[in-house]
């Protein structure tokens, strides 16, 4: 039995639960399942589904990895991040519908093995096979053994009689070459339709209120255009820098690893023109069309950073970590300058930011408006729209107003929408949990398509071939610090932001 629906479990409520409603007899397969993605992100979003009572209640949940170990051991790893708050029976009726089998993942007879297992699971729970079923392969595995899963996948394991869905995580390759082999090699095994590609930015909250917030309020879009905003930030920052997996993170770099694809996907949903429907393709079909818009990023409109040693010594910097390279020039570090190139946003730069061992976590998206013409007002400051995607979602709005009482000086405050004083009572899911329904359910509005893949790639390609061939060297920041030396003035030079001549401190509201 699964615990009974929240009324508080945020926006998963509201979406579509098909398979939930109609329990559709359902087994996920979790292939790298005693790594860190699947203990840390994929068995806790299937808990909390269970939890919510989203899953079907014919859901069999199957781990796949090299590693050999007993039941109870994998028990313990997919639960070890749980929240320590979750209910012990609950807990004890998920496990209840989970299972592990060992094998290598190039091996045709461990996946001949994994078959019998799911079929093992359908006959004990009395599952017609004639009926609709749903096989959902989740790929919690690095992209070296993508293919070689997916072939196994199809050979082995494919059921013909039922609907199979393929989840893929990134990287979806290393440039536009690699990414298109990728594409091909899935595509000849799997339908497109089958295909997920997650980009879990996707699937959170403000993200996906964006659409929302623009397409459903008039004033909103009245002034989403060249004509009244003067330029857009859409800005990633993480406290921490790689912690032990410089190694890792040394073969793709920052603009891998979050602009390429997180942050070039929320500008789409910023940039898009309004869809003819909520409907996937619809949704697709235009945040393609920015991206076919934006002209390849050049290097002298680039600013790249690695972080060193903080300023107390305290905290080591990219190149202390043993698995890096001495020598390596790999960005820690970057600020793009793009723009796109249509009615709705010519003239408009757009600047996309990331970075490691920042001063901050926070991800968040700042639109400034242009000055106001006429303005019986000193031009002080701009109005900016700041959509905050973490850590504390908000959407507020920078407004001039008078001080209060006999004064007559301006101020500079806010409209604020803080969404945890606003709904201080609702659970927001996390976002691999809302993707995960959305991949049950058959709905890819939030999954990348083959053909925007292609063009994110073919916008970073020859600025990435470019940095690797010239071995450009990435300015030294602090760890802790707010990045490179420039970084700012780079903005204000670039694309003209304006900094307010007003005092000015925003924080979300408790």
């Amino acid at each position: 039995m699964q615990a009974s629906a929240s009324s508080k479990c945020g926006n998963l409520t509201s979406a579509m639960d098909r398979a939930a409603k109609l329990d559709i007899p359902t087994t996920v397969v979790v292939f790298g399942a005693s790594g860190d993605l699947a203990k840390k992100k994929t068995f806790p979003a299937l808990f909390h589904l269970f939890e919510q009572s989203l899953l079907p209640k014919r859901i069999s949940i199957i781990g796949y990895a090299r590693t050999q170990m007993s039941i109870d051991e994998f028990y313990k790893r997919a639960t070890s991040h749980f929240k320590p708050d979750a209910p012990e029976d609950t807990v004890a009726n998920f496990l209840k519908a989970c299972k592990y089998v060992s094998g290598k993942y190039d091996v045709a007879d461990d996946f001949k093995a994994l078959r019998q297992a799911i079929e093992d699971t359908e006959d004990a729970a009395g599952i017609d096979t004639s009926g609709e079923r749903i096989h959902v392969y989740y790929m919690a595995l690095p992209p070296s053994v993508f293919v070689d899963v997916s072939t196994q996948i199809k050979n082995n394991v494919y059921d013909k009689s039922c609907i199979n869905r393929l989840v893929i995580e990134k990287p979806f390759g290393h440039d536009l070459d690699s990414s298109r082999k990728l594409s091909s090699d899935i595509g000849s095994l799997f339908d497109e339709s089958e295909v997920f590609r997650i980009d879990h930015y996707l699937g959170k909250e403000m993200v996906k209120n964006i659409l929302a917030l623009r397409f459903a309020n008039v004033f909103y879009e009245a002034v989403w255009n060249r004509h009244y905003i003067d330029n857009i930030q859409i800005t990633f920052k993480e406290p921490f820098g790689t912690e032990g997996r410089g190694g890792y993170f040394d073969q793709f770099g920052i603009i891998r690893d979050v602009m390429q694809n997180h942050l070039m996907q929320v500008l789409c949903i910023v940039a898009m023109n309004q869809p003819k429907s909520l409907g996937a393709e619809d949704v697709r079909d235009r945040k393609t069309e920015v991206l076919r818009r934006i002209l390849p990023i050049q290097l002298e409109d680039t600013l790249l950073g690695q972080y060193v040693t903080s300023n107390d010594g305290s905290k080591p910097g990219y190149k202390d970590d043993d698995t890096v390279p001495k020598d390596s020039i790999t960005p820690t570090f970057a600020q793009c300058v793009m723009h796109v190139d249509n009615e709705r946003w010519r003239g408009v730069p757009w600047v996309i930011k990331a970075g490691k061992a920042l001063n901050e976590a926070k991800m968040l998206i700042r639109i400034q408006y242009k000055d106001m013409p006429n303005s019986l007002f000193p031009n002080l400051a701009r109005n900016e729209l700041v959509i905050q995607v973490s850590p504390k979602e908000s959407v507020y709005i920078k407004t001039i107003v008078k001080e209060p009482g006999l004064s007559t000086n301006l101020a500079m405050s806010e409209l604020d929408l803080t969404y945890n004083t606003r709904y201080h009572d609702v659970k927001i899911p996390d976002a691999y949990a809302t993707l995960i329904l959305d991949v049950l359910n058959g709905d890819h509005s939030n999954f990348v398509r083959s053909d925007e893949l292609d063009e994110a790639w073919r916008i970073f390609t020859p600025l990435l071939h470019r940095i690797e061939t010239e071995r450009t060297k990435p300015l030294p920041y602090e760890y802790g610090s707010r990045g490179p030396e420039g970084a700012y003035q780079f903005v204000a030079d670039r694309v003209g932001y304006k900094r307010t001549e007003l005092e000015y401190h925003w924080e979300a509201q408790e």
